[in-house]
């Protein structure tokens, strides 16, 4: 449990997460070794590193700008421009939520956003200030500040002690009408779901079509792709290991393997089995690396570049989503089945040997063109407008390289056996015995916190924050969204798989609802994806006001043909009548142009399945750049002459 504190009038280091209250009530938790201040009617959370504060305090205007606005003289300073007020989902317990993003100078990696929250009368105003750097090593942290703020008086449902209820026809109908709603509402074009209780596969079916204008329906056994789900199957493949007896969870991963190597020689030697799964080494993200080298990137130069990237945290200190590092350990994994094999290879050979074939997960394939040849879901994906249309699946193919961490295809059916290997404790169908308990049981011991009541194991994650113990994981791929889970204590399973980036809020309804209907809860779900619909379609139609497209002509005009990164490789600039296209090898996008701070003009990826990565032009010494940035550094691409 967290810790009391009082607010004290100098900044304090927190050695334990703390519970808070202002001086209405208002409730939260302050993250371990973060610094907690008073300030007039609340309280300000700075990260250990520097400029990068959290302020919530009560405010008694009745306006909420005005709050804001008074909220920023607290916090002794001001955003670079005023804030739109956007309207969003109110959060538990309170009655009202505005939301005000601010924009932030070129080259300035941050996030400057308040919250307006309110509860009966005045307004608790949050106030987030935090780098990029900074929001990507402590997400963990601030989830768990806001997850936890919560109105005077307000107690979050929970379902400890409850029975669940059986997952009979009616109930089943309620989740197919939530599904058919999100379909309509997000365009979907097709879904399929699985549900399993106390052994027994309760439904096993899909809903619309794989592929949008088509006729073909999705059923139990249409392949999407998982994404990272398949960090679940890589720790697996490590647990048949560990018990039998090659290694143990515990192992040095050198004295084993003595060519891993991440960026920081002591690290590298301190790195245990367990941590290459645990998304607890301290590593950052990093994807863009193996992300633009799709087209030559294998799993030699995954971990050539892992042995390049040094953790920016100590070993279990934070909660840090980490691709290179699971791909790590699946490529330990296959090695040690099958040293004499490249790496990639030997993976997935192993996989196939103890994973896919014991579990009779006939369908599962990390192989692209098997897949695409039988019954699987096509991916889709929001274009501009909002149409929803089929998505590029270049950063897919690109991530091949990394397939440990996540890119196979699977189905429902054969999730849900996998899922009832889970709830049976490691035995098979028949009664035989798969893996040792123990062993498998450790990859859903809590490694790292990921959030209030939140925490990652070893390739899944563990979610309490309803009074039952869930575990889980998600997959997010160019096109999918998938989700799996079960309640151990209560012997259900689930699976959803989506063929659209769409589905997100669906996915995230779907454990909600799910829960609602085992334990008789408060009915949330579907009016939080109503509401959500109406928000993301707004959200959308600002973006898109946003864009210029075809992109602006003398921003154009500037750009060079062809550019090089060292780290990123080539990119080159081409038209295709009025329209404008970067192309990085492996895959290519359109892109817009988009105003950026001080009348620079900044160029955009658009092109369903790849949008969203940003691009600043900028000289140095007379050569022209392009610049873009992930969470804890930064990539330029200088031109060729």
């Amino acid at each position: 449990m967290p810790a009391d504190a009082t607010l004290a009038a100098n900044p304090a280091r927190l050695g334990a997460d703390t519970d808070i209250s202002l001086p209405d009530g208002t409730r939260l938790v302050a993250p371990r070794g973060w610094s907690l201040a008073h300030v007039e009617g609340g309280a300000r959370l700075s990260a250990p590193e520097r400029e990068s504060s959290i302020l919530i305090v009560n405010r008694s205007e009745t306006d909420p700008a005005a709050a804001v606005a008074a909220a920023w003289t607290a916090f002794g300073s001001a955003p670079p421009q005023r804030g739109e007020a956007q309207p969003r989902t109110p959060r538990e317990g309170w009655d009202r939520t505005l939301r005000f993003d601010y924009a932030v100078p070129d080259g300035d990696a941050r996030r400057i956003m308040a919250l307006a929250l309110a509860k009966g009368a005045g307004w608790t105003v949050l106030l987030y200030d935090v780098s990029d750097a900074v929001a990507e090593r402590r997400d963990a942290q601030i989830e768990v500040i806001f997850n936890s703020l919560l109105p005077p008086g307000y107690q979050r449902e929970s379902f400890a002690g409850r029975k669940a209820q059986r997952l009979d026809n009616r109930r089943i109908a309620k989740l197919a009408a939530m599904i058919e709603a999100a379909r309509r509402d997000y365009a979907i074009p097709g879904v399929a779901l699985g549900l399993i209780q106390d052994g027994r596969v309760v439904f096993a079916g899909g809903f619309g079509v794989r592929e949008a204008g088509g006729t073909q329906g999705v059923d139990a056994n249409t392949l999407f792709n998982v994404a990272s789900i398949g960090k679940a199957w890589t720790s697996l493949l490590l647990a048949k290991q560990v018990a039998a007896g090659r290694f143990a969870w515990d192992s040095p991963v050198r004295s084993l393997w003595p060519q891993f190597a991440i960026g920081d020689q002591a690290a590298s030697d301190a790195v245990l089995v367990r941590h290459l799964v645990c998304a607890c080494t301290g590593m950052a993200r990093s994807d863009y690396g193996w992300l633009f080298d799709g087209e030559t990137a294998t799993a030699q130069t995954v971990m050539a570049q892992l042995a390049r990237t040094p953790p920016t945290s100590g070993l279990g200190e934070l909660y840090q989503y980490s691709n290179l590092m699971a791909a790590a350990g699946g490529f330990f994994a296959g090695h040690m089945q099958h040293p004499q094999l490249e790496l990639g290879a030997a993976y997935d050979r192993a996989m196939q040997d103890l994973v896919f074939g014991p579990l009779q997960m006939t369908s599962t394939t990390p192989d692209f063109a098997r897949a695409l040849a039988s019954n699987h879901a096509t991916g889709h994906a929001p274009d501009v407008d909002g149409r929803v249309v089929i998505a590029s699946q270049g950063h897919n193919l690109a991530a091949i390289s990394t397939r440990p961490s996540g890119n196979h295809w699977s189905s429902v059916a054969d999730m849900l056996r996998y899922i009832q290997m889970e709830l049976a404790g490691g035995r098979l169908p028949g009664g035989s015995r798969y893996i040792d308990e123990a062993a498998l049981r450790a990859r859903s011991e809590p490694q790292v916190t990921e959030g209030l009541n939140e925490y990652y194991g070893m390739g899944l994650k563990i979610d309490r924050q309803w009074g039952v113990t869930m575990v889980h994981h998600g997959g997010t791929a160019a096109g999918y969204r998938s989700h799996m889970m079960w309640l151990p204590d209560h012997g259900v399973g689930a699976v959803i798989l989506i063929n659209s980036d769409s589905g997100g809020v669906l996915r995230t309804a779907f454990r909600r609802k799910l829960l609602e209907l085992l334990f008789d809860g408060e009915p949330l779900a579907e009016a939080d994806l109503a509401r959500f619909a109406a928000l993301d379609r707004a959200a959308a139609a600002a973006d898109r006001k946003s864009l210029t497209i075809p992109p602006d002509r003398a921003a154009v005009a500037a750009l060079a043909a062809d550019y090089r990164s060292a780290a990123l490789g080539g990119l080159r600039v081409y038209r295709q009548g009025d329209r404008i296209w970067f192309d990085f090898g492996g895959w290519q996008s359109e892109v817009a142009s988009v105003a950026g701070d001080q009348s620079s003009t900044h160029f955009i990826t658009i092109t369903p399945g790849l949008s969203g990565l940003m691009f600043e032009p900028a000289m140095r010494d007379g050569r022209r750049l392009l610049i873009t940035r992930e969470a804890q550094s930064s990539h330029e691409f200088a031109e060729v002459r």
